[in-house]
């Protein structure tokens, strides 16, 4: 019997790096002295930037024959 892991979407992946990436730049800015707001909107954008590079180009490399 062969165990591996179960198959996970790649908008699941891409979104739980986003939501990692938002929290540490978040939480950094916050601990370096950066107003809230600020801090807090800059970290959406930099999850969002994330999401999306590891929706469209993260992911396995297509097999050759």
């Amino acid at each position: 019997m062969h165990l591996r892991m179960p198959s996970i979407d790649q908008g699941v992946q891409a979104f739980v790096w986003a939501v990692v990436f938002f929290l540490y730049a978040w939480i950094g800015a916050l601990l370096l002295g950066f107003p809230g707001g600020t801090s807090f909107v800059l970290s959406l954008l930099l999850g969002a930037a994330v999401f999306l590079l590891v929706r469209l180009r993260g992911g396995d490399a297509p097999q050759r024959p």
